[in-house]
């Protein structure tokens, strides 16, 4: 039996590729095409989380090998599809509202981080995730995704001085003369109207372009593009477990907990419906193994400095490319791996570049808003708080407290407290606790 022979049947033995309909070539072309449509991650966290005190190399390199092995954990064990890296949404909750604007170190984010993950895994190995998955109304999941939008949203035009502050009107526009928000607006644009042509990279190819005329403009400094890897050990194994333990970071550890389950299960369920792992009595092949893989990634990722990883929505890209089984994942895998020799390229990308890419992406999370029943004002107002005060407060924490607040009140004061959950009155008790005496 030659080599290639042997090869193959180690990889139908893993993956099952004749079972599900597709190739190793097939798998590997959905692979790159999963990754390059999230590639722009590791440029997007490292920028996100410069003002947290944690190294830039380190985080690239934390960021590159937690969504690697992330990968290898879905692909290995629970044969699909999907890419994992740390989730846009829930950098920019770590990085601005938890150390930005709570003030923690980034050693008590990133174990309000693993404490979250413990809970996520532990709710994946019982029926707890489903109770409070589905005990949690529709409105207010919907919302909480667009809140994180909006919160992305705000956080992309700040940080490309689009939007700026005001001593009278609290924000104001910025100057459209000033380098960084024109830039900042061209890659937005571009991005738009690539995706709308259906260009391949969209999003990195927008980044990369942006940085190019910077680079022509003097405004970026030109540092190479392949290098030995930075060190990972400044972040490395610097979760503060005991500080994320106080009772103040409750919220906080709830909050990275509700949007990682809420993310991860539309993601999944839409990518299982385009992969065709629906079996015909409607169960999902494999979902608790997906489950526990995308669960198990932030527990580990935190250990190398990763904010919270989680399945990327991107992953439908490659679906649609053909990818059917895990072989699709490794690649990603193997992708993210070899991305670390490009830290020089990496530590090039500024801030307006990367801007575009979050209010792009924020205008894609808005779109649960369609689901709302804005004929019910006891559904439709705890939306709309949950929705504008993540930006407002600038925190996903306080917006989700507040809405699942206003929708409890609501119900509870106009007749329909059966539809108040038991955990909703749980996590009302705990969220008016946390505004009474913290």
């Amino acid at each position: 039996m030659s080599v290639q022979q042997s090869s193959n049947k180690v990889i139908e033995r893993l993956f099952a590729l004749r079972a599900h309909g597709t190739t190793v070539r097939g798998e590997l072309l959905a692979g790159l095409t999963t990754f390059v449509t999230m590639a722009y991650v590791v440029f997007v966290t490292p920028n996100m989380l410069s003002g947290t005190g944690m190294d830039p190399g380190a985080v690239f390199v934390a960021t590159c090998l937690g969504s690697a092995v992330a990968c290898f954990l879905m692909g290995f064990y629970a044969n699909w599809p999907v890419g994992l890296a740390p989730g846009i949404g829930l950098t920019a909750f770590f990085a601005y509202s938890v150390v930005g604007e709570m003030g923690y170190s980034w050693q008590i984010a990133l174990g309000a981080v693993f404490i979250a993950g413990v809970l996520f895994v532990a709710m994946s190995l019982s029926r707890v995730r489903e109770w409070i998955m589905n005990s949690i109304p529709m409105c207010l999941r919907y919302s909480m995704g667009a809140g994180v939008g909006l919160f992305l949203g705000l956080i992309g035009l700040k940080s490309a001085g689009i939007v700026v502050p005001s001593d009278a009107t609290l924000l104001s526009l910025g100057s459209f003369r000033e380098p960084p928000a024109m830039l900042g607006a061209l890659c937005f644009l571009l991005i738009a109207v690539l995706s709308f042509w259906r260009v391949f990279g969209a999003i990195l190819i927008s980044i990369l372009l942006v940085t190019g005329i910077g680079l022509a403009l003097g405004l970026v400094e030109y540092g190479g593009l392949v290098s030995k890897p930075p060190s990972l050990a400044p972040t490395w194994m610097q979760v503060d477990i005991r500080g994320a333990l106080d009772l103040s970071m409750v919220s906080v550890i709830l909050a990275f907990l509700f949007i990682n389950i809420f993310d991860t299960a539309g993601t999944l369920m839409g990518v299982a419906h385009r992969a065709k792992l629906i079996e015909p009595d409607g169960s999902i092949e494999k979902l608790p193994q997906a489950l526990k893989a995308d669960s198990t990634s932030s527990v580990l990722g935190a250990f190398v400095g990763c904010p919270p990883v989680t399945s990327f929505v991107e992953s439908a890209a490659g679906v649609a490319a053909g990818g059917r089984t895990g072989l699709t994942a490794v690649t990603v895998g193997v992708l993210f791996l070899l991305c670390v020799f490009f830290a020089p390229l990496a530590g090039m990308i500024p801030a307006y570049a990367t801007a575009g890419a979050l209010i792009y992406v924020a205008m894609l999370m808005m779109g649960g808003m369609s689901h709302i029943d804005w004929e019910d004002l006891t559904d439709a107002i705890p939306a709309v708080v949950t929705m504008i005060m993540m930006p407002l407060t600038f925190s996903i924490a306080n917006g989700i407290a507040l809405g699942f607040l206003t929708y409890t009140a609501l119900k509870l004061f106009t007749g329909q407290h059966r539809q108040i959950s038991l955990s909703l009155y749980i996590l009302s008790a705990i969220f008016l606790a946390k505004f009474a005496f913290l």
